[in-house]
């Protein structure tokens, strides 16, 4: 049997990428015989998205709009709440993100990993050209600050796939920001975690949604997973001992 995939996508404003990223699903479904689903949960954009979608008569395309709690990190765990999937996939709608990987993930999956990330730092992963120092440098130094979580080259990935039983496992859930990917890796407790090479693209529509007010929102999160993971600690020093440790790749 085919297993079932949802795709789960956040999106606030993002009328003009959606086109497009159906798009290239539906030559996915298509071309590897996926039992795939594309689950939108939109923040009451109010930019014509959902009309959009709704002239494409795609019954594997699901649009949910969301008018409480909103966030992006909320919109996810609600879109995999609602799925009944077998594998769960998290993507972004801006087309920074490959959905012709996923085929990729899922093989990942089933050679026994908890969780997928598709990142920028590996071998054979990539950036746009016209991505910018400035938000390398402010990739890098997040990365940095979320080492005392894990050693991944790129936590700070919105591309991720797991199982729904993985999913299932997690405990005491409370995101705030972007960064919903560290949060599944240390709520759900994933040991075995894969990376696997994707080249992330600037996004051609709208614009981003990283703000100084999201920076400062990363920094809550991260001290309240450092609060999460090492309770049984005081997290500031085992973060101070970690990085006098001088432990790199």
């Amino acid at each position: 049997m085919v297993p079932k995939v949802t795709i789960v996508v956040p999106t606030y404003k993002e009328a003009e990428s959606l086109p497009y990223l159906i798009d290239r699903v539906s030559r996915l479904r298509s071309e590897q015989n996926l039992d795939l689903e594309l689950m939108i949960m939109d923040d009451q954009s109010d930019d014509g998205s959902a009309e959009r979608i709704a002239l494409r008569h795609e019954p594997w395309v699901r649009f949910i709009v969301r008018t409480a709690d909103r966030g992006l990190s909320r919109a996810v765990l609600d879109g995999m709440r609602l799925s009944r999937s077998e594998f769960l996939v998290c993507m972004d709608a801006d087309l920074s993100h490959p959905p012709e990987a996923i085929p990729h993930m899922l093989a990942e999956l089933d050679n026994a990993a908890d969780l997928v990330v598709g990142s920028r730092y590996v071998a054979g992963g990539s950036t746009s050209e016209d991505w910018g120092f400035l938000r390398w440098i402010n990739s890098r130094v997040a990365t940095l600050l979320a080492r005392p979580l894990t050693e991944l080259h790129d936590p700070m990935s919105g591309f991720f796939a797991l199982r729904r039983t993985t999913f299932e496992n997690g405990r005491e859930f409370d995101p705030v920001g972007y960064k919903i990917g560290l949060e599944i890796l240390v709520k759900c407790g994933c040991q075995r975690v894969v990376e696997i090479p994707i080249h992330f693209e600037n996004r051609r529509f709208g614009r981003s949604k990283l703000t100084i007010q999201q920076k400062v929102l990363y920094l809550r999160h991260l001290f309240r997973l450092y609060l999460f993971k090492y309770r049984t600690s005081k997290p500031l020093t085992r973060f101070f001992l970690w990085a006098s440790s001088g432990r790199s790749h």
